[in-house]
């Protein structure tokens, strides 16, 4: 497994929270804490930006995915609104996780609490070269279900 170094600051209304962490050694995502003052209840069809407490430093080719936590997806419709989130290796400010609850019930988000992991990733930049048009292929231009849902 690769390893990178990513520089972190914990900010100043998450000083006692614990950083966040892998939840086991093969894990691919640190979980993300909750880093509000008091807990939130969030709405049947709510969404809300949740602070994490968190800023960090990426390596330039890298980015970090904001991403849901399957358990309380699973349990309780509870997701990352634009999973998954970018976290560009120039951002230096506090990151968030956009939080929409699907559930029938109202969900309660307290301090501390793991709420999205943060997936680290190695980006490429592309070269866009226009052209008048594209190679041909079998599949052309099908898409939205086009193959069919059986196998």
């Amino acid at each position: 497994m690769e390893k990178i170094v990513v520089d972190i600051v914990r900010l100043p209304h998450a000083r006692d929270l614990p950083l966040p962490a892998y939840a086991t050694p093969g894990a691919a995502g640190i979980d993300l804490l909750a880093a509000i003052p008091e807990a939130l209840e969030l709405a049947p069809g709510a969404f809300r930006l949740v602070p994490t407490g968190i800023a960090i430093a990426l390596p330039q080719g890298f980015e970090a995915q904001v991403r849901p936590r399957s358990g309380l997806a699973l349990k309780h419709g509870l997701t990352v609104l634009n999973a998954p989130g970018t976290v560009d290796a120039d951002y230096r400010g506090e990151v968030g996780a956009i939080l929409v609850n699907h559930g029938p019930a109202a969900f309660r988000i307290e301090r501390g609490m793991r709420i999205a992991q943060l997936v680290v990733a190695r980006v490429a930049h592309a070269d866009l070269r226009e052209r008048d048009a594209l190679d041909e292929t079998k599949r052309a231009a099908g898409g939205f279900g086009s193959t069919g849902v059986k196998s």
